[in-house]
């Protein structure tokens, strides 16, 4: 089987986070997002994805030539973009079977099986898996009949258009046939062009409703939100890693003082040094090879891969990216601090 993943967003909504990196490679306990998107199609059966890139292209080809995740990779470099459904057009020749669509930003551990079962059940041309969240109107919203059959679309609301609580994820299940509804080398999109020109056409349309963990990791927000969930336990992925009765997620390669207080949940990475005193308070995320210096403390924030923090620092609902240094005294409270220098 074989599926699309969308991976050329900008990320605007999460600057600074993807101020040097592409959305889909921030870093979620260790590993870019787009991993747990591959992970989970590797899970149920998918043996090929393409991937559409754009914005820092590298990063993602790089990380993914030098990590194998699996699953088979083409890269799709879009130098225009050419919107959700035009992405797929560019690459009609790689689909000859029902294939799936994903986000390379979303964090899910849908059951795909069970959706695609439903698709095939309803003879779709085009499955749009929805959601039901407190509403939220950066998302589309779909209102299904009985049957699951799609009669209404709108995409990213107003106020006024909000009439239901299901909302679409961007994971589709679609036909080959879908391609003879988009046009070439143009931008079209599926929420805006595609869903509507389908309804227009007589086309059927159907909304799996999944019962299982899904977020858009588009902004701060939800970013954080995304990793304090994984934490709780209510995201099902693998971090290959032991993970202790009582809710905390430590590599056996961290070397961490007797006298630190470390308090659940937690993440500590591969290779981190926790020195003399530090309190590691619930929600934060130590990434590998990071180094927190004496009597530190770290509150519900987010420290990235390679950075130290200096003695004497306090972190609250913070995030410190990669190869940053905090130095010793330092107090930062709902802070961002990404670029590459000394805070």
């Amino acid at each position: 089987m074989r599926a699309f993943v969308l991976a050329a967003g900008i990320g605007t909504r999460l600057r600074p986070l993807t101020t040097d990196i592409p959305k889909p490679m921030v870093s979620i306990l260790d590993r870019p997002a787009l991993y747990y998107t591959l992970s989970n199609l590797l899970k149920y059966g998918f043996d090929s994805a393409c991937v559409n890139v754009h914005y820092r292209s590298e990063v993602i080809i790089d990380y993914f030539k030098n990590n194998e995740i699996g699953i088979n990779l083409k890269f799709s470099h879009e130098k225009k973009l050419l919107g959700t459904a035009g992405a797929i057009k560019k690459n009609e020749s790689f689909f000859d079977d029902t294939f799936v669509v994903m986000s390379g930003d979303g964090l899910t551990d849908i059951n795909l099986k069970k959706a695609l079962e439903f698709h095939k059940r309803k003879k779709s041309i085009a499955t749009i898996v929805l959601k039901k969240i407190n509403l939220r109107f950066e998302y589309g919203i779909a209102v299904t009949d009985r049957t699951g059959q799609i009669k209404s679309f709108v995409e990213k609301p107003l106020w006024g258009d909000v009439f239901n609580d299901e909302v679409n994820t961007g994971i589709y299940i679609l036909e080959p046939k879908i391609f003879d509804f988009i046009p070439k080398d143009e931008f079209f999109d599926f929420g805006k062009d595609l869903f509507t020109l389908l309804m227009q056409k007589g086309e059927k349309i159907y909304g799996y409703l999944m019962d299982e963990y899904w977020t858009d990791i588009g902004n701060i927000f939800e970013y954080k939100k995304g990793i304090f969930d994984i934490l709780d336990g209510k995201v099902k992925i693998d971090l290959d890693m032991f993970k202790s009765s009582n809710g905390k997620y430590i590599s056996s390669t961290a070397k961490i003082d007797e006298t630190v207080k470390i308090e659940n949940p937690c993440y500590i990475g591969d290779n981190v040094i926790i020195k003399h005193g530090v309190h590691i308070k619930p929600y934060s995320v130590i990434s590998n090879n990071a180094k927190i210096d004496e009597n530190s403390l770290i509150e519900k924030s987010i420290v990235w891969e390679n950075a130290r923090i200096g003695k004497n620092v306090k972190l609250t609902n913070t995030i410190v990216g990669s190869n940053i240094l905090v130095e010793n005294q330092i107090t930062l409270f709902d802070s961002i601090i990404m670029e590459e220098r000394t805070v």
